[in-house]
């Protein structure tokens, strides 16, 4: 009989160990929570790392008051785009303007590295959002300043005499170098 005991232990299928559903959600909503937590730790020593990248950003004398989910994505414009030229504040083109820029991998005659994944959606975010739209009937898309209309909407006081470029901001705008559009020249300070 001992054999025959062995035999039926050995011939019996073993049972594959099931987890219950309540200990796989409980599990997935563990493994999510840590993934975020991780993520805002992350992203709060991205945009402190970046802060200190350029650190003689005065962000609080920019243009428009930047909500806190839409600074990372205006620390990596400023870091991406504040490299080679001032960074231009999004409001003087419309949101379809910068669609086509941040897609462009010919910058204004330079040929730039292409933005990909999370830092291309966080920049593009930021810019979608303090960006105009384009809302009149066949009105075309600006390339440059002296196309935009929200650029000359700006500065309805100022008769530009010759084509604006990114170097001339600081003609008018000392802190433009630093993100800052607020502070003008006294020759504009107190004008009209």
């Amino acid at each position: 009989m001992g054999f025959l005991s062995r035999k039926q232990n050995y011939q019996q299928p073993r049972r594959k160990r099931r987890f219950s559903p309540g200990v796989l959600i409980l599990v997935t909503i563990w493994s999510v929570g840590l993934a975020l937590g991780l993520l805002k730790t992350l992203n709060a020593a991205s945009l402190q790392e970046s802060t200190e990248t350029i650190p003689h950003l005065n962000l609080m004398a920019s243009v428009d008051r930047v909500e806190p989910e839409y600074q990372l994505g205006l620390e990596l414009y400023l870091n991406t785009c504040s490299t080679c030229h001032i960074p231009i504040p999004p409001q003087v083109f419309p949101t379809q303007t910068w669609q086509q820029i941040v897609q462009d991998q010919q910058h204004y005659g330079a040929t730039l590295k292409p933005l990909e994944g999370p830092s291309l959606l966080l920049m593009w975010k930021y810019l979608q959002t303090y960006s105009r739209s384009i809302t009149l009937k066949d009105e075309a898309i600006p390339y440059r300043f002296n196309r935009s209309r929200y650029f000359k909407a700006l500065h309805p006081r100022v008769d530009f005499s010759e084509s604006v470029t990114v170097n001339h901001c600081v003609s008018c705008h000392p802190g433009a170098a630093e993100f800052n559009y607020q502070q003008l020249t006294p020759e504009w300070e107190n004008s009209p």
